[in-house]
């Protein structure tokens, strides 16, 4: 197994915890991991993204020319990103604020409505962890118990469970 992602939005919207998360997660599992961030000139409402790599095997770099899943946050992003999706790869795509869809036919679009479900759980910043459930239910790159675990190191208790709620909702929603 062979993950080379990249987590994308602006900044503000969790793609930073998200790939932090993921990479954690990873470890926790006794997998090898890189996570390497990137910030726009603004790190709130700039370009912000993050390339995690998960992988069974030695990794021999954290820069990702061909990811096989992307995380797409905003319209930005989705431009952005679409094209270097390597062919047979996932384009997650967060469909509450992106209006396109997937124009390639080497690749496959999972559409999740992590900002709307976010917004009708009372927070609109949780919208990440929507993600991050449809992610691994699609991926199943690290399980939800892993992310679980990472989440006591990252979170506080009074976020932990929130979260981990709404995460469960994007799993769901996932197809």
């Amino acid at each position: 197994m062979d993950q080379r992602c990249i987590f994308a939005g602006f900044g503000g919207q969790g793609v930073i915890s998200m790939g932090t998360l993921v990479a954690y997660a990873g470890m926790v599992e006794g997998k090898q991991v890189t996570f390497f961030p990137s910030y726009g000139i603004a790190m709130r409402g700039g370009m912000a993204n993050c390339t995690v790599v998960v992988s069974n095997n030695e990794i021999g770099s954290p820069i990702v020319h061909d990811p096989n899943v992307v995380v797409a946050m905003n319209e930005m992003s989705f431009d952005y990103f679409q094209p270097l999706v390597a062919p047979g790869g996932l384009l997650f795509v967060n469909s509450s604020l992106v209006n396109n869809t997937v124009s390639r036919p080497d690749i496959r679009g999972v559409y999740v409505n992590a900002t709307g479900i976010a917004l009708e759980k009372g927070d609109g910043r949780m919208a990440n962890m929507v993600m991050l459930g449809g992610v691994l239910k699609i991926t199943r790159m690290v399980s939800r118990e892993a992310v679980e675990k990472a989440m006591d190191k990252i979170f506080s208790a009074k976020l932990h469970e929130k979260n981990l709620d709404v995460m469960k909702l994007g799993f769901e929603e996932a197809k």
